[in-house]
């Protein structure tokens, strides 16, 4: 009922509107600091994740520790593009309300990347407000681009599916 109340409530998307320029506004902010200092590295931050994977109760399990020891720091140039890039066109999708579902999605994911690698700071309050975005899916992004994207998105899919039902019934 909860759900259906974010999805439907046409009040909610003003609500969602300001936590999505919140959030959009965060995430932009944050991705056009790394960009703009171009002094940008992951490194330090992957190296202390790894360091803080060990201990009787450590802040970063084995797992995702052993995870970034061999995936993400062999690929840490790779990072140093994709982290500042995607927190600022994650922030941008939020601000402008085009992809908002796909623009949390991603939004979220990066924020639980950060505290698997052990960090807090606003994080789990990202994740709390990013979550009613997401379980509101398009009442999100009502009062944004996806008013008028995600209609013309749907008619060109369903006229492509329905092209290929045309053909395979031929």
């Amino acid at each position: 009922m909860f759900i259906q109340f974010l999805k439907e409530n046409r009040y909610v998307s003003l609500l969602l509107t300001v936590l999505r320029l919140y959030l959009g506004w965060q995430w932009l902010n944050a991705g056009w600091g790394k960009i703009s200092s171009g002094k940008f590295d992951a490194s330090g931050f992957l190296y202390g994740a790894v360091k803080n994977m060990s201990g009787e109760h450590p802040a970063v399990q084995p797992w995702w520790g052993n995870f970034l020891k061999e995936v993400a720091i062999p690929y840490v140039d790779l990072l140093n593009v994709i982290v500042p890039w995607g927190e600022f066109l994650v922030g941008l999708g939020l601000i402008l309300g085009i992809f908002t579902s796909f623009s949390i999605l991603m939004a979220l994911t990066m924020n639980f990347a950060y505290m698997l690698s052990g960090t807090t700071s606003t994080n789990p309050q990202m994740v709390l407000l990013g979550m009613f975005i997401l379980m509101a899916g398009i009442n999100a992004g009502k009062i944004g681009l996806d008013r008028w994207f995600i209609p013309i998105l749907n008619k060109l899919i369903l006229k492509k599916a329905d092209n290929e039902q045309l053909s395979q019934s031929a």
